[in-house]
């Protein structure tokens, strides 16, 4: 079995960039996938704009042209698409890490395959693995963690935890679309990290009454047919049909652990690795994107990490 010089674990834009990387330095790689192409965009809602313009999001020097002034999930999929292809990137979709050994090299065992590499660099992003509320009755149907197109909860009573970004626009597209939507946020008011053209929107609708929200609470406890919401008046129960809980994601640190990442033993858990290099406490071991910033998931996004594959390559290159 030939031994690669970079196996990369994750094919969202940041992987696809490290590939990229990769190959015009002349290092063999692969690019190995749990799911689909960009799996996490995949899993974006349907209607989904990003925050930042279609330049920032660019990868190996490819032009991202957008109908819109902010890019849509849609138009993203399209590009990240057409880079992979351009480019012939070595991708090996729907493959999931099972297990890891390092001796002389890195070997890695997937779902279908075991590969042996120099160096891996780690680019899983975030969006896997939902915060949980750890209530009772999270674990019924009518509680999602993921939301993806607002008909599903037309003429339905929803409530939507947090008021993030993906909280206002999940309680704004299912209240257009008929639901009678109630929000929960611990916090004292809509989150100043919502997209500046949508958190007046959403602070409207609240104060007309057209959507409910509790400040300064927590839902704590479904059942079928209604909720429990602890608000600062005391505990008060009304009639639900579905919880969308968006209270965020984390990366996956039993990944980080297996190969034996370091993470700070503080609530953060940021992965150790050197922003010079990316490379960890492992030697050959490289951090790429969202994941490294652990619990932080606001810190890294594609327009700020895309550098990361270039540093990483150039370091492999100088040893």
């Amino acid at each position: 079995m030939d031994i690669l010089d970079v196996l990369i674990i994750g094919a969202g834009p940041i992987g696809l960039s490290c590939g990229i990387e990769a190959q015009q330095a002349g290092l063999s790689y692969v690019i190995v996938e749990k799911g689909c192409l960009v799996n996490s965009l995949y899993n974006y809602p349907d209607n989904m704009t990003f925050f930042s313009t279609s330049e920032k999001l660019e990868i190996g020097a490819v032009p991202f042209v957008s109908n819109n002034p902010k890019p849509t999930r849609a138009e993203a999929l399209e590009y990240y698409r057409r880079v992979a292809l351009k480019f012939e990137l070595n991708t090996r979709l729907f493959e999931t890490v099972v297990s890891v050994e390092h001796e002389e090299c890195f070997q890695v065992k997937t779902s279908k395959a075991l590969y042996k590499a120099k160096n891996v660099v780690i680019s899983t992003g975030f969006y896997d693995l939902p915060n949980t509320l750890d209530i009772p009755g999270e674990n019924l149907p009518k509680v999602m963690h993921y939301y993806k197109d607002p008909h599903y909860y037309a003429m339905q009573k929803v409530i939507v935890v947090g008021a993030s970004n993906s909280s206002v626009d999940a309680a704004l597209e299912t209240y257009r679309k008929g639901a009678e939507v109630t929000m929960v946020v611990r916090a004292e008011d809509i989150s100043t990290r919502v997209k500046y053209w949508v958190r007046p929107d959403i602070i409207n609708r609240i104060s007309e009454g057209s959507i409910q929200a509790h400040f300064n609470s927590s839902l704590v406890a479904v059942r079928e047919g209604e909720a429990d919401i602890m608000t600062p008046e005391g505990l008060i129960t009304i009639p639900n049909d579905f919880v969308l809980a968006l209270t965020g994601y984390q990366p996956d640190f039993k990944l980080l652990q297996r190969f034996g990442v370091r993470l700070s033993e503080d609530d953060k858990l940021f992965p150790e690795h050197n922003p010079e290099t990316m490379e960890t406490n492992q030697k050959g071991l490289y951090l790429a994107g969202v994941v490294c910033g652990g619990m932080d998931t606001h810190l890294w996004f594609i327009e700020n990490s895309r550098d990361h594959a270039g540093k990483i390559i150039r370091h492999i290159q100088s040893l």
